[in-house]
């Protein structure tokens, strides 16, 4: 993600927020009752997508990052009106940038008004007020006055005037009212949250078709015949439907941060590894004077610009890891806070913009592999050419293997039998065609049966140290597979191709000679496969007579090659009784 600029649009810059210094993966140590721009306590505070709360004001001082699109139309029949004119105009979707994550979210069509109010830092806000030496809580009720006393029945809070008031009247006189300092020890203050739309209605009930809590005024208006139910009634379901979503961004942290590690870790591997390439080339370049002494420079030039090409793909992966890790834990502290300290109300009120960031973190791809490694070598047999006049040796090599120049080698790449062990080997070479000379390669060898997807076989690899990777399996179903041979995610040639099992390997029966009349010692009654014979009643095949192959061939089938499968041939029983006389002969 990269890092964008954020703007504060203000008349008089001594008003302007407070705005700390961001370093990436670091997070402002700030309560949570105070705004992450003005660092005083919220007001009006609205949650962001990307789960952090700032003040309204504060927002609304941010310049947008973007103009999405256009949207809304004015539906009123009073074109007349000025109002309605203004609302004719398309109004546009802005995006703004998040001043501590950096993320680009969007905003609703009615712009930052529209943004889920923190109710959870409202009731902590009022806490921290009450709890502080001059509370200064502002009557509910006048607007005007400090309040010192508070309804637990109405959960208002009064100033002196209102609660004498509030105990005269006939409706409230049994009302409990309590000091404001008496609250000093409680960990929750609760309002009663109402609706936007009709302000004098409390939210109480929970529209699942609209997925958002409603008043009793608005089921019977713009929510008719939508179901619903009251809030403490479904707040389990959608509580735990929130668990689980808070579950599974869990274990991802876990393995971010284990990704991190590792990245961290071939970082300083590659710089131990340069260093100690280094010193070779140093001790190499004394021997020679000026010459060598500028050979060396160029060496250590080459090295280098290795070294920061290596390090700056693993510090942007890094740093991306990072910000997904830092945008991970902020929402999973943000929804642990909320289950566990918010009530049944502000869960649902929260919940969708909560599970949309929790869904949005899950389905992002990142890689768990370091995206560099340490092929770092100095080879002081290569020739460098001349300086000065000096022959002079010496190259930094960064080998690295190319599957498409890694071959398959072996007599059962493509033929195996049933149930009898079978194996290849893999021969890994570099970009220029020459082998590797050392393992620790990621090999993946896989045999699916070409018509029974679920039927595979699984190889063994062995790695010889050498660039070179003996595989071996034993296949137990006959018919054709596919096999695939990659490094490093990648096809090698020639993969993938077809390997054949057939039954088991069968012996030949016969002798390999190089007629009939030799094998046998002249026997008449002896055949032979091939089907020659001979005149004056020889059955078998001699050398230069009809029929003979003109080669040594298997006397049981005719096959030529002697280190050979027999395939039986269309022999009759007469032909096998002497083809086997021939074999004890």
């Amino acid at each position: 993600m990269s890092v964008k600029s954020m703007k504060l649009v203000m008349s008089d810059p001594q008003q302007q927020p407070k705005i700390m210094a961001k370093v990436p993966g670091e997070v402002r140590a700030l309560p949570r009752t105070r705004c992450p721009l003005c660092t005083e306590l919220f007001l009006a505070p609205k949650i962001l997508p990307c789960l952090h709360t700032f003040c309204l004001p504060c927002l609304e001082q941010l310049e947008p990052f973007s103009v999405l699109g256009f949207q809304g139309d004015c539906s009123s029949d009073s074109s007349s009106d000025q109002s309605c004119l203004l609302r004719d105009l398309p109004q546009p979707l802005l995006s703004i940038l998040c001043p501590v994550c950096d993320t680009e979210v969007d905003l609703p069509p009615g712009g930052i008004q529209e943004l889920t109010t923190d109710y959870l830092a409202l009731n902590e806000v009022l806490l921290e007020t009450l709890q502080a030496q001059g509370h200064g809580v502002v009557c509910d009720l006048c607007v005007d006055g400090e309040a010192a006393k508070r309804c637990h029945t109405c959960k208002a809070n009064l100033c002196h005037f209102c609660s004498q008031a509030h105990r005269r009247q006939r409706k409230t006189a049994s009302h409990a009212v309590v000091d404001m300092e008496d609250l000093k020890g409680y960990n929750r203050i609760g309002k009663p949250i109402l609706c936007l739309s009709h302000p004098s209605e409390e939210l109480k009930l929970f529209c699942e078709r609209c997925d958002r809590p409603v008043c009793r005024d608005c089921v019977v208006d713009k929510h008719r015949q939508h179901p619903y139910d009251f809030t403490s009634n479904v707040i389990h379901k959608h509580g735990d439907s929130m668990r689980e979503l808070l579950k599974s961004t869990q274990q991802q942290v876990g393995a971010l941060e284990e990704a991190l590690h590792q990245v961290e870790g071939v970082g300083s591997t590659i710089r131990s590894r340069v260093e100690a390439v280094a010193t070779e080339i140093h001790a190499f370049a004394d021997g020679y004077i000026q010459a060598i002494e500028e050979h060396r420079d160029r060496l250590l030039k080459q090295l280098d610009d290795l070294k920061v090409q290596k390090e700056n793909l693993l510090h942007l992966q890094k740093a991306q890891l990072e910000q997904l890790l830092l945008d991970m834990r902020t929402g999973v502290e943000f929804t642990e806070h909320l289950l566990t300290n918010g009530s049944d109300l502000e869960i649902l009120i929260t919940k969708r913009v909560v599970a949309s960031r929790l869904k949005r973190l899950i389905r992002v791809d990142y890689s768990v592999h370091p995206g560099g490694d340490d092929g770092i070598q100095f080879s002081p047999q290569e020739k460098a050419g001349q300086y000065h006049g000096y022959e002079v040796f010496g190259a930094v090599l960064n080998k690295a293997v190319d599957p498409a120049k890694c071959i398959l080698q072996g007599e059962d790449l493509h033929h195996a039998h049933q149930n009898q062990s079978a194996s290849f080997t893999l021969l890994c070479n570099d970009a220029l065609g020459e082998q590797m000379g050392r393992g620790g390669e990621f090999v993946k060898v896989t045999l699916v049966h070409k018509d029974k997807k679920d039927c595979a076989i699984k190889p063994a690899i062995c790695d010889n140290g050498d660039g070179t990777y003996h595989v071996s399996y034993t296949p137990e179903v006959l018919g054709t597979y596919i096999v695939c041979v990659s490094v490093k995610g990648q096809h090698v040639q020639g993969s993938p191709f077809t390997l054949t099992v057939k039954n088991k390997f069968r012996k030949h029966q016969g002798v390999f000679h190089c007629c009939t009349f030799c094998s046998s010692g002249g026997q008449k009654a002896a055949r032979c496969a091939c089907g020659g014979t001979m005149p004056g009643g020889f059955q078998g095949c001699g050398h230069g007579h009809k029929g003979h192959p003109g080669s040594p061939h298997w006397s049981c089938c005719g096959r030529f090659v002697k280190h050979s499968e027999c395939p039986g041939g269309p022999l009759g029983k007469t032909l096998q009784r002497s083809l086997l006389r021939t074999v004890a002969l």
